[in-house]
């Protein structure tokens, strides 16, 4: 059985895309940001006039995207330690992995999933993270 999964507490997506899809007992996560629902303004992001970044704060970020992934999470019926494997998009490896990697630590202290990390070089809104989940539910 496959079924879409839209959550109410985790931001709009930015394209024709569920926040989610369940297939059997496993979970796959879209693409998952810091924004938040209803709001223009990103957490930890300054932006100019023209909409460019003038700075940005990654542990807001990583904060504000693991929130949202549990907000999905819970909406679609699993939780933060079904958790199996994270691909995390960042978009300056150099500067924004040890924060990040640090607050990993924190958010995962017992049974972390399998990550990958890439390094890439912009995301479709204003925002320095992206997480790709998949669970168990």
């Amino acid at each position: 059985m496959d079924q879409k999964i839209n959550s109410s507490k985790a931001p709009e997506p930015v394209g024709l895309y569920p926040h989610a899809r369940k297939v059997g007992d496993l979970l796959f996560l879209s693409g998952v940001g810091p924004r938040e629902r209803g709001v223009k303004k990103i957490p930890g992001v300054e932006l100019d006039g023209a909409g460019n970044i003038l700075s940005y704060d990654i542990a807001a970020q990583c904060h504000s995207v693991f929130r949202n992934v549990r907000y999905i999470l819970e909406d679609a019926g699993s939780s933060w330690d079904k958790i199996v494997d994270v691909t995390v998009y960042l978009t300056n490896m150099k500067a924004d992995f040890p924060i990040y990697n640090a607050l990993w630590a924190e958010y995962f202290k017992e049974n972390p999933p399998c990550r990958t990390t890439l390094e890439i070089n912009c995301l479709p809104t204003p925002i320095a993270i992206e997480l790709k989940v998949i669970a168990t539910v």
